[in-house]
């Protein structure tokens, strides 16, 4: 398994308050980490997936702490947080730096045109730092439930 790069970006938290979210932080823990990268706040995909992971959390509450990254502003992601009642993180990456860290940003085919931005992309990080599992060009539907299967085969 391979070792999860570190990083500390701005955000905020579950309960909608600013803070500086640093992945060592949420190491040792017993529980996952699972981080999830996203292209933009209320957009239909993207707000599928994040109530996907609300509405799922109890699945997750004993098991993983749920992150999502995007580029979108801290005010961004509060409107959005607000808006749809999340329960989780959401960290800001506008220089794209983690995001391109982690592989989640390249070419994609937008409705037949060739563009650029986050590839939608999933990290299962266990609480010692490792990677677990990775889901790249995921679809936003049904995407939860494909980790929920995850923890759920023997």
């Amino acid at each position: 398994m391979e070792k999860a790069s570190d990083f500390c970006l701005q955000g905020i938290n579950e309960k909608g308050e600013e803070i500086t979210f640093c992945l060592k932080d949420f190491l040792g823990r017993e529980k996952d980490i699972i981080l999830y990268f996203y292209p933009k706040d209320n957009t239909p995909g993207c707000t599928m997936e994040a109530k996907d992971f609300k509405e799922k959390m109890n699945f997750f509450i004993d098991k993983a702490f749920v992150v999502g990254i995007s580029p979108d502003s801290i005010k961004s992601h509060k409107n959005f947080m607000e808006k749809h009642s999340l329960n989780f993180h959401l960290l800001s990456d506008p220089e794209l730096k983690i995001i391109k860290k982690y592989g989640a940003y390249g070419e994609k085919n937008l409705y037949g045109k060739k563009t650029f931005g986050v590839i939608r992309t999933t990290y299962l990080i266990d609480d010692k730092g490792f990677v677990k599992k990775i889901w790249k060009n995921v679809k936003a539907k049904g995407h939860v439930d494909e980790i929920i299967k995850f923890y759920e085969k023997p």
